[in-house]
């Protein structure tokens, strides 16, 4: 007599979606991760989404679903002093963001994902493991028409705790006064346009000069943060980014000080060296806003541009 179990079909596409479940939620391995892993893992519990934008209301007016709204402004920086967020204070924001240990976690945002980069260095200084940028991110996932909503979603607070870290991905004053004045071997990258590190220009386009003298940090080289990217805002291939800073002497032999003017671009630089190409690499937060503000440091200024009043 041949047996027919009713049940053996159901149990068989039950487990056929645990499986697949199973296998979509493992994170693939490297620092980033595609827009079409993302929108297969978009209810994944174990994977937690972060926008990390600068321009107001861009998180409001829609996001990728369930994703949670990290303020860069005042939720990764100490809102009085001139520095990151505290860890008693980050380790909250993530406690309120439903994130453990087990938590894979995709920060994306606007610009370019300048901020979110910002965000994924500042996780790494406090030892958050499994993070992960989205390529591409906001810009790319909106030109394919992606899913979006306006839900701000809510987490269960989680009592994940923060330990370690690595301080040695951030570069001070110090540091950079030492390369500058060649009482250190390492390299210094300046990610702005050519017209900033030349010194025609104090600040990009529409943006509020708040440095007192314009120009480059001497020994600096010259790579653009854009040149890093393909036209759809995703990272170059390894191969491509290591022959661009090759060409200015960055092979990855020596450290390497990434800055900009605040420290939002340098990240997005500091996040292709360090992440994509493994190199020794810290971003300079106090960037230009700092140096050029310094008395006494010294300078390369090559268009001879003097600040004055307006």
């Amino acid at each position: 007599m041949k047996l027919n179990f009713g049940f053996a079909p159901a149990f068989a596409a039950l487990f056929a979606l645990f499986a697949a479940t199973v296998f979509a939620a493992t994170a693939p391995e490297g620092a980033l991760v595609t827009t079409d892993w993302l929108a297969s893992n978009l209810k994944d519990p174990k994977v937690r989404i972060i926008e990390v934008s600068v321009n107001p209301g861009v998180y409001e007016r829609a996001h990728i679903p369930g994703a949670v709204n990290f303020v860069w402004h005042t939720d990764l920086n100490d809102k009085v002093r001139r520095n990151i967020v505290s860890r008693a204070d980050f380790q909250t924001l993530l406690q309120k963001a439903g994130i453990s240990n087990d938590t894979t976690i995709v920060l994306y945002g606007d610009t370019n994902n300048w901020f979110a980069a910002w965000g994924a260095w500042v996780f790494d200084i406090y030892g958050v493991k499994n993070v992960k940028l989205l390529d591409g991110g906001r810009v790319k996932w909106e030109a394919e028409k992606r899913a979006q909503d306006n839900r701000v979603p809510s987490f269960k607070a989680t009592k994940f705790t923060l330990s370690g870290g690595d301080n040695t991905i951030r570069a001070r004053l110090s540091d950079v006064i030492a390369v500058a004045e060649s009482k250190s071997d390492f390299k210094l990258l300046d990610i702005r346009s050519p017209d900033e590190y030349s010194g025609k220009v104090f600040a990009p386009a529409g943006i509020q000069e708040l440095s007192i003298r314009a120009g480059h940090v001497p020994t600096a080289v010259n790579v653009p943060w854009g040149k890093a990217v393909n036209p759809d805002g995703t990272f170059k291939s390894a191969e491509e980014l290591k022959a661009l800073y090759a060409s200015v002497g960055i092979d990855g032999s020596k450290p390497v000080i990434a800055y900009c003017r605040i420290g939002e671009r340098s990240s997005h630089s500091w996040f292709a060296l360090k992440k994509i190409l493994g190199y020794d690499a810290r971003n300079y937060d106090g960037s230009w806003t700092e140096y050029g503000n310094v008395v006494d440091v010294p300078i390369d200024n090559p268009t001879g541009t003097i600040w004055s009043a307006k």
